[in-house]
């Protein structure tokens, strides 16, 4: 029998069975892949690579999914009080419908530092306080967000006071700020934990321009020593493969999940991110391994990402709901869930109530009401099981 090698084609014998044809196989790959140019050399090598951590990924996810398995499942919500009154809502009205009719048991909630200090040594933590209250009142949890980076444009939420300023002369009292705002809520009831700097080195998005990883750093330690009781999350700052192995080690890492959103800069068009639910689990599952810190997600999409310059609150709902309407929403809740973490805090409730109250339209609401409601039923049935 002449050399298989040789040929383009590679006949196999059935007699000698599957050892002798695999043999036969792995010899014409490896002479298709060796015997070429340089670029092709390196070409299949880094296909190769690419589908070795392809496979790994996958393993690596489907661990995390099994792991976490039997853990309870939290569906949060975001609140802003401000982007509530940017769509003409009451914003205690929009917070106690969440917690009331959603019965939504864990709400993240901002401490805006332009809003507590918006005059210089002056502390009003009146429109927190309020929304504290309500999260006692239904017993819900408090994700408290802190620092200068916060979630909702423009990111980074500095009084008129410090703008335009050195960092010498900023630091110092935006960590006066935080640690006022700590001092006020560390012995609250509700309080769950803080999340530091959202996205703290996200650079394309935001108008921010410190990212200096020292001041994380610092303000990570002196969360933690103000109040050791809270646990303190740190998120990514993007979704790209990574893991995160740089100081601050968090209690917890957070990350946010877009499905759906306008491309302004290639195609004009919305663009929806093929991602499959295990990507994001194998992030999830890789920062456990290295770092032994579970990871949730703290933004998953729930409302539309209109075309760029038009506010959501203006757009017309035809146009809202090319990126998010009830099935939308009903689907993104899955994709969440089957991404294994167990924690998901919801983003766009305040646009949910919104439609509901303004254009009589409760789809969108209801798909979170029952949603929370199921995941209420499965927890229970996990808790009976233990």
């Amino acid at each position: 029998m002449s050399n298989p090698v040789k040929h383009k084609l590679v006949k196999f014998d059935g007699q000698k069975g599957f050892i002798y044809n695999l043999k036969i196989a792995i010899a014409k790959a490896r002479h298709l892949i060796w015997s070429g140019s340089v670029w092709r050399k390196a070409g299949s090598l880094l296909i190769a690579v690419f589908v070795a951590f392809s496979v790994a990924s996958y393993s690596v996810a489907q661990w995390y999914i099994n792991k976490h398995a039997n853990q309870p499942l939290t569906l949060g919500a975001s609140f802003i009080a401000d982007y509530a009154r940017n769509f003409s809502l009451d914003p205690k009205q929009t917070l106690e419908a969440m917690l009331a009719d959603l019965n939504l048991k864990q709400v993240r909630l901002v401490s805006y530092w332009k809003n507590i200090e918006s005059q210089q040594g002056k502390y009003d933590f009146s429109d927190l306080d309020w929304q504290f209250e309500l999260a006692n009142k239904y017993g819900a949890d408090v994700s408290l967000a802190i620092g200068l980076r916060q979630p909702r444009w423009p990111e980074c939420h500095e009084p008129d006071w410090a703008k335009n300023q050195s960092k010498d002369f900023w630091q110092p009292k935006l960590y006066a700020y935080m640690e006022a705002v700590v001092d006020r809520y560390k012995n609250n009831p509700a309080l769950q934990g803080y999340e530091l700097e959202n996205e703290f080195f996200m650079k394309v998005f935001g108008k921010c321009t410190d990212f200096d990883r020292q001041r994380l750093i610092e303000e990570y330690k002196m969360v933690k020593s103000w109040d050791p009781n809270h646990e303190v999350i740190v998120s990514r700052s993007d979704n790209w493969i990574g893991i995160p192995i740089g100081e601050p080690k968090p209690d917890k890492y957070a990350i946010s999940i877009y499905k759906r959103v306008w491309d302004a800069i290639v195609t004009h068009r919305y663009f929806e991110y093929p991602l499959p639910p295990w990507f994001y689990a194998s992030l999830a599952g890789w920062g456990e391994l290295f770092n032994d810190r579970d990871m949730v997600v703290h933004e998953l999409q729930a409302e539309p990402w209109p075309p760029k310059g038009m506010e959501l609150w203006e757009a017309p709902l035809t146009e809202q709901y090319k990126s998010m309407d009830a099935k939308r929403f009903k689907d993104r809740i899955n994709y969440g869930i089957d991404t294994g973490m167990r924690t998901l805090d919801l983003w766009g409730a305040e646009w949910w109530y919104w439609l509901k109250e303004k254009h009589g339209d409760d789809s969108v609401w209801q798909v979170a009401k029952e949603a929370i409601a199921k995941a209420e039923i499965d927890n229970q049935k996990l808790a009976d099981r233990d």
